[in-house]
């Protein structure tokens, strides 16, 4: 009997930890963002349901290409909780990623959501890097119609290898998955994060770190 009763709290724990590291379940139909608010929440004050319309669920444009002149070659459209306020509290969100030819979505984290990204146009060579100590890359090269997985808060990246331009399409576990772009975190911080620390951390010369910084 004791046995049993172990069995059945173990049972519970397992389950009580699981609920409390997932998302909560809505408790109403949706929660349409109230951008006349300024009052700050984890995530955004819904406005009165009776006044939802279509409009609140409904993004146009996705089909337009990004533009790629910029010095990654790259750029990327979303369509999150900004643009579509029905997505508030609903977990998901996407973006179309547009990319010059030999053009790379630099190496980022997003650390609210794994990415779930399918090819639409092109061949891209994508991959992340396992956590410490392993720092273990995971690459693969990806043609029309492929699929590949970035788990949650993992360094990952994209680059175009073919001659032409190529088209991805991403989805989100978050309505605010939020992006971490490791160059622009690490040399383009406000305020600049102390050369001395970089230098250590990068075991380059001073004067790498603060032609790398000027840059950002």
């Amino acid at each position: 009997m004791a046995s049993h009763y172990m069995m059945l709290l173990a049972l519970l724990a397992l389950t009580c930890s699981a609920a409390i590291a997932s998302d909560p379940s809505s408790l109403q139909d949706f929660c349409v963002k109230d951008s006349n608010t300024s009052v700050f929440v984890n995530g955004f004050v819904c406005k009165d349901p009776k006044l939802a319309e279509a409009n609140d669920f409904f993004f146009s444009g996705l089909h337009i290409p990004g533009n790629t002149s910029n010095p990654v070659g790259s750029r990327v459209t979303p369509v999150a909780v900004s643009q579509i306020p029905g997505l508030n509290t609903l977990g998901i969100s996407l973006v179309r990623i547009d990319y010059a030819p030999w053009g790379i979505n630099p190496p980022h984290t997003h650390p609210r959501a794994t990415e779930i990204l399918t090819v639409l146009e092109g061949t891209l060579e994508v991959g992340f890097v396992t956590s410490n100590p392993e720092n273990h890359l995971i690459r693969k090269v990806l043609q029309k119609g492929d699929v590949f997985v970035f788990p949650v808060g993992l360094v990952h990246f994209q680059r175009n290898i073919g001659y032409g331009n190529a088209v991805a399409i991403a989805g989100l576990s978050s309505q605010n998955p939020g992006v971490i772009t490791i160059a622009n975190a690490v040399f383009g911080s406000t305020p600049n994060i102390s050369p001395d620390i970089l230098v250590k951390a990068f075991q380059v010369n001073k004067n790498v770190v603060l032609n790398v910084q000027s840059k950002f």
